[in-house]
């Protein structure tokens, strides 16, 4: 049951297909556009996989540095509390809050707009700090150092995390639309060229068959009408 639906389904979508020597044309000349833009389409992921890869290894080694950064952070703010104490470390860091600005455009890649964090340092002096350089031990200068650094790394991840969520994303609409190119629109076009050859073939046996019948029905006429 299912296959004679199917059947006669593509039966009704051929039906209202006009089989002409210009219909024939059109969906020739549209079969070749159509896979020359499948071939495009083609390309363009595959270069978008190139450099997906790409920003995934430069992600490997950022979250890696971000991780040696951390390391380094606690390490420092372990130290520190260790030496100035943990109320000065608290003292120091209630103080030295504030805000980081950051720019954020946008680039093409591959005709991808992707985020781009314009890199600012996040290293900041000892007076900008906001906590008294004298009553400050030095290990507090190198742990604030320390976390300035983790969050420059921070950034950097963050940026490459957003141009690999972008990238991701334009891959997804380019298969989706080669899987709709391939499976769906080229196949349909194809088959209804075929359906018009088929149709204008027929049509062209059937007219040579008549013509052939009008023929022998005149030389039957004319042997008739001879004088005997």
């Amino acid at each position: 049951r299912d296959q004679s639906c199917g059947t006669s389904g593509a039966d009704r979508e051929m039906s209202n297909v006009s089989v002409t020597r210009m219909e024939l044309l059109a969906r020739k000349a549209q079969i070749a556009l159509a896979s020359q833009g499948r071939d495009l389409l083609e390309q363009k992921r595959t270069a978008l996989m190139k450099e997906f890869m790409r920003t995934a290894d430069t992600a490997l080694e950022r979250s890696d540095a971000l991780q040696v950064s951390a390391a380094h952070a606690s390490q420092s703010l372990a130290r520190s509390e260790a030496m100035a104490g943990a109320e000065s470390v608290r003292s120091a860091a209630l103080a030295s809050r504030g805000g980081f600005s950051l720019e954020v455009t946008t680039r093409s890649v591959m005709g991808v707009r992707v985020p781009h964090i314009e890199q600012k340092s996040a290293s900041r002096s000892l007076l900008e700090r906001g906590y008294s350089i004298v009553g400050a031990s030095i290990t507090i200068d190198e742990t604030a150092s320390a976390f300035e650094r983790e969050v420059e790394a921070i950034i950097q991840l963050a940026e490459t995390e957003l141009r690999l969520a972008r990238l991701g994303d334009e891959i997804q609409r380019t298969s989706r639309r080669l899987n709709a190119l391939d499976h769906f629109l080229i196949p349909r076009l194809k088959a209804e060229r075929d359906f018009i050859q088929m149709a204008l073939d027929e049509r062209e046996r059937a007219d040579h068959f008549r013509l052939k019948l009008v023929k022998r029905s005149l030389e039957r006429k004319r042997e008739m009408e001879k004088p005997r």
